[in-house]
């Protein structure tokens, strides 16, 4: 059964306020807020920790505002066991008041092992769409989707250096179970949890060749979802990352968004879904980053 899913994300910022906006925008949900914190909420119940005070988390890997620390959910309490006793060979592990357990990776990133939450909403159904042969929506025109409320973490992407970047990558595969997926040798290695068929929940990049955040990646319902909910961002002043495409590993169509926590976040929707079958494909070069990404020719009036 192993890692079910990404819990949550822990994240320093120095101006809590216009990263709460930030998320408040993202169309997470707000559900604590102090003068040195705030949480937010997925639909399926993960959590995003904003934290001004650093107190209890590993140092930073990186100088800034940037992520500090992810919390990965095991089946049960001993499965949770055995992970906590694995990653713990070599080093040290706390147990906070909560009871998740807290230590650090080969690359110094906070890991946080707890018991899987229970989705707290069931997914909403993408739209159906037409093509000439396979109709799915007859006498119903659509509209906006409105604001756009992320289902869920999908996955974590973190940069690492190259040096050491074997040991980094076998800490969650040999302690924790990660399975490889696709592992790209000049970029870096794709994994996913046993407990979700998505292609990756997890990247360890080692191309640029130091630590740092890259980004996290929400997925949302569907097409529409991804790009009303990047031109929503841009519209309230964030910056664009990336243009609308879709990733040539794992396929998903995606919009990215510099954060002002660190990192970018991803708009993800469509991603492979794979089975142990699938295997671990090994790229002696980097695929293209995607199969297109939008183009136009039109000037801007």
């Amino acid at each position: 059964m192993g890692i079910q899913r990404i819990e949550s994300v822990v994240y320093t910022v120095d101006d809590l306020g216009t990263c709460v906006r930030f998320f408040a925008d993202f169309g997470l949900d707000l559900v604590s807020l102090s003068s040195l914190s705030a949480v937010f909420e997925t639909k399926i119940g993960q959590t995003l920790h904003l934290r001004t005070d650093p107190g209890g988390l590993p140092a930073a890997v990186e100088s800034g505002n940037t992520l500090r620390e992810v919390v990965w959910g095991a089946a049960d309490e001993d499965e949770l066991a055995e992970f906590v006793r694995a990653a713990g060979a070599d080093r040290e592990v706390t147990r906070d008041a909560e009871g998740v357990f807290h230590t650090v990776d080969e690359t110094g990133f906070g890991v946080g092992l707890t018991v899987a939450g229970r989705s707290k909403h069931e997914p909403a159904d993408p739209r159906r769409a037409n093509v000439t042969g396979f109709v799915n929506r007859v006498n119903e025109a659509l509209g906006s989707v409105g604001q756009v409320r992320p289902l869920r973490m999908c996955h974590v992407a973190l940069n690492i250096p190259k040096p050491g970047r074997e040991e980094a990558v076998a800490f969650y595969v040999d302690r924790l179970g990660f399975i490889p997926t696709d592992v790209v040798k000049p970029m870096g290695t794709f994994m996913r949890v046993p407990g979700d068929a998505d292609q990756h929940n997890f990247l360890l990049c080692h191309r640029p060749d130091k630590a740092g955040v890259n980004h996290v990646s929400f997925e949302v319902p569907g097409f529409d979802d991804v790009i009303e909910g990047g031109n929503h961002m841009i519209e309230r002043g964030w910056q664009e990352a990336r243009r609308l495409g879709r990733h040539t590993v794992g396929s998903n169509v995606f919009r990215f968004v510099h954060a002002p926590c660190g990192g970018r976040v991803e708009l993800a929707a469509d991603m492979d879904r794979v089975d142990d079958t699938y295997g671990t494909r090994v790229h002696d070069e980097t695929p293209p980053h995607h199969i297109w990404t939008l183009r136009t020719n039109r000037e801007q009036s």
